[in-house]
């Protein structure tokens, strides 16, 4: 494999499509770097691991030798993506975008090389345009077109409400492209007509158009919903190293594989083909998979000192092999008469409610300290320290103090 192949082998990997790609071999052989752009709607300024897909590919692209954008979008954030909305969003005033920029900006470069990335705000261009400018960059695409769009076909065949403002979100993002010169756009499945319609703006303007890459949308910790904080299923990349390392030892083994593929940098295609192969014939315990995996994510956003002490950690409850105390310790304040092991539990964040506490108690799921519990009467009180468990892979060490 040439080197121009194996840059293509690596910008494929994981990608759901890339229009066009013979469009993008050629501008490879330029020999010069191309300008790689994503952008991001200040929205909700925690990333998660669906968030570093696109990261993922990004940083893949400066190890290429390309030259990457990442693109706050400050004066879109205040219009409000409509893609996958059934109703007008709320738009964000200028300081909550503003501060949730600032945020984003902080935590890319877990992933990104900062050294590598141009970080820009679309409201450089945007914000110095007139209405009579807006006016002639609406003027660029016609009604019929945008109810192309699924949601909003959706939307006007519901007789949902339709703000005109939102007809201009696909523009002011294809736009971004032109005032970029983008050669690359990257964006998830989703987001597909807003990256073709980059394409169509640059063709206007007299520019190549930009190549569009889609990356597919992370499933998340339940396997079949996209990850989202909204539905409970993910994982920070700012959450504790033993949070990420227990979260991604739940995932089920199949969704491992697609993990590898979009979220690791240190096993190749190659080397995840030859796992599957040990995995189905016995030889590998798709649980050491997995950790190899979870010590890659801790590693790569919290180091890896507190990978190894997560791994340590994990390997002393549900192994049973190693020292307990290398667990983070969290502390949980309680009342002077104490709180029941049903509330512990719960305060812990072990269970979501007393009652489903009680259910595990029963069904002798419940540890402490490794020695089963049953007792749901039993009280704890301020100067408790030790380790819960409920099943083999929800633990907590905890340490309770006086309220």
């Amino acid at each position: 494999m040439n080197e121009l192949e194996q840059a293509l082998a690596t910008i494929a990997r994981g990608a759901d499509e890339i229009i066009k790609q013979e469009e993008l071999a050629e501008r490879l052989k330029l020999g010069r770097p191309l300008r790689i752009k994503a952008g991001f709607d200040p929205t909700a300024p925690d990333l998660h691991l669906g968030h570093t897909v696109l990261l993922n590919k990004m940083r893949q692209f400066q190890d290429l030798g390309h030259q990457v954008i990442f693109l706050i979008g400050d004066f879109t954030g205040m219009i409000g993506d409509p893609t996958g909305k059934n109703v007008t969003r709320k738009p964000l005033s200028k300081e909550d975008v503003l501060a949730n920029a600032e945020t984003y900006a902080e935590q890319v470069y877990k992933v990104l090389d900062k050294e590598r990335t141009e970080l820009r705000f679309n409201s450089e261009w945007f914000g110095q345009m007139t209405a009579a400018d807006m006016i002639k960059l609406a003027a660029q695409h016609t009604v019929a077109r945008m109810l192309e769009r699924d949601d909003f076909s959706k939307r006007f065949a519901g007789q949902q409400p339709i703000a005109i403002h939102e007809f201009l979100y696909p523009l002011v993002q294809g736009y971004d492209s032109v005032a970029l010169k983008c050669d690359v756009e990257l964006g998830g499945t989703d987001q597909k007509f807003n990256l073709l319609m980059g394409r169509a703006l640059q063709e206007h303007h007299g520019q190549p158009p930009q190549i569009v890459l889609t990356m597919p949308l992370l499933e998340g910790l339940d396997g079949v919903n996209k990850m989202s904080k909204s539905l409970g299923n993910y994982i920070g990349i700012n959450e504790p190293a033993i949070d990420i390392v227990t979260k991604t030892l739940k995932i089920g083994d199949d969704l491992m594989w697609r993990w590898f593929e979009l979220l690791s940098f240190e096993t190749s295609m190659a080397d995840i083909a030859h796992m599957k192969e040990e995995v189905a014939s016995g030889a590998l315990n798709p649980r050491d998979a997995k950790l190899k995996l979870a010590r890659e994510l801790a590693t790569r956003f919290h180091g890896a000192a507190a990978a190894g002490q997560a791994i340590a950690g994990w390997h002393a409850v549900v192994r049973g092999e190693g020292d307990t105390s290398l667990l983070p310790l969290t502390e949980i304040a309680v009342p002077a008469e104490g709180l029941r092991l049903p509330a512990l539990l719960t305060a812990a964040g072990l269970t979501p409610s007393n009652a489903e506490a009680n259910r595990k108690l029963k069904e002798r799921a419940v540890r402490i300290d490794a020695e089963v519990v049953e007792d749901a009467q039993r009280v704890f009180s301020a100067g408790f320290e030790g380790v819960l468990q409920i099943g083999k892979r929800n633990f907590a060490r905890v340490l309770l103090t006086l309220a």
